[in-house]
């Protein structure tokens, strides 16, 4: 029988909630300090250990938009990330990784793993049996990023929790582009689920955060390495992260409402070649999208045809900023080629189907007219 959960906005709202006993104020306190008792208490609290007030609270919120046990909230996504598969993944061990990640993920994998004496592959796609088709005797973890990053695809997440738990892997997803109000990957048996907070959870383009959520028994393994990297959140950071996530089921499904107009949009516009979006029945991945996904969140790619200059469409643009990050409540766009995926070599992008003129539009919470008028003029300006 599947556990029930409150809905989204409730455990944005309530959950890891902090009581303010003396004022009953109905904003969490902040507790700023660094220094805790340590004499006749039942906790040893220490910023580093991931336990302040603020932590704590905020983890358990964590746990609970994901469906999880326990969280731990990092300095980054990239923070949470590398401490947990570092935890699972140790000299000599053999880490299966999906073909299409972040690129800050491919990087650490292809300029740190062998430092540290780790083993990995790259599948040369995203279906289960290219996951089954990597793993060796001494493979500990399987890891899936989806929708991924920047084209969108889909990988079927019950089918990876299925072939990891038949060989004994620890099954981790970075679940970043799909939010907790979109996709919930511990209900489909992954073991561990992580994002970058800086994008929808933070929501506002003002916090830099992670968080890794699973089982008790799963964080605190993470935990015991995590202590030692330090790369825990400020309680400021913390609070202000807190605050943000009260209004991410808004948010997000609003982005979703965007994002799937502007995609259709986008798709019969005679200046585009090409979108990647789930929420598109020409995705290649619709169905699996619709199985798994409560929605099909707020980013997509795509591509200008030929002959336009993609570069100087971005200039032209005036509602829609470029930025380098994504997920705000403002809509942005960005080439991955020179940013999030700038660390990998052209022959790396190009074996993962991110051509120089790929445009990564993250969608946000605008009037949808407003957004189509100025993708509209730009396209207008470039076409002469």
């Amino acid at each position: 029988m599947t556990k029930k959960h409150p809905g989204i906005n409730t455990i944005c709202t309530h959950s890891g909630e902090l009581e303010d006993k003396q004022f009953k104020g109905a904003v969490s306190p902040l507790y700023m300090a660094t220094s805790y008792a340590f004499e006749d208490v039942e906790v040893k609290r220490y910023p580093r250990y991931f336990n302040t007030p603020n932590q704590v609270a905020l983890a358990q919120k964590m746990a609970a938009l994901e469906h999880g046990e326990a969280a731990l909230i990092f300095g980054s996504g990239m923070a949470a990330v590398s401490t947990s598969l570092m935890a699972f993944a140790q000299k000599g061990d053999h880490v299966v990784f999906q073909n299409t990640l972040y690129g800050g993920t491919s990087n650490l994998i292809t300029e740190e793993f062998e430092k540290f004496g780790l083993e990995y592959s790259f599948t040369k796609d995203s279906k289960p049996e290219s996951f089954e088709a990597e793993i060796k005797e001494n493979t500990k973890v399987i890891y899936i990023e989806t929708p991924s990053n920047p084209l969108l695809t889909v990988t079927d997440i019950k089918a990876i929790a299925e072939i990891a738990k038949k060989d004994k892997l620890v099954s981790m997803i970075d679940n970043t582009f799909a939010s907790p109000v979109n996709q919930n990957p511990i209900d489909f048996g992954i073991d561990i689920v992580l994002h970058s907070a800086t994008k929808y959870m933070g929501g506002h383009s003002d916090i830099l955060a992670g968080t890794a959520i699973a089982s008790e028994e799963h964080i605190d393994k993470i935990f015991q390495l995590a202590k030692n990297f330090g790369g825990n959140l400020s309680d400021f950071t913390v609070w202000m992260l807190e605050r943000s996530l009260k209004t991410m089921g808004l948010r997000v499904r609003a982005q979703n409402e965007n994002a799937l107009e502007l995609a259709r949009f986008l798709e019969k516009h005679e200046d585009i070649s090409r979108v990647f979006y789930p929420g598109l029945e020409s995705h290649p991945d619709h169905e699996l999208a619709k199985s798994q996904m409560k929605g099909f969140g707020g980013m997509m790619s795509f591509e200008l045809r030929e002959g336009l200059d993609f570069d100087l469409f971005q200039k032209k643009l005036k509602l829609i900023k470029s930025s380098m990050s994504l997920a705000g409540v403002e809509s942005t766009i960005l080439s991955p080629s020179k940013t999030s995926h700038g660390l990998l070599s052209p022959e790396e992008r190009e074996a993962q189907g991110i051509k120089d003129g790929l445009m990564r539009f993250s969608v946000g919470i605008e009037e949808k007219k407003d957004l189509m008028e100025d993708l509209e003029q730009a396209l207008k300006e470039i076409r002469g």
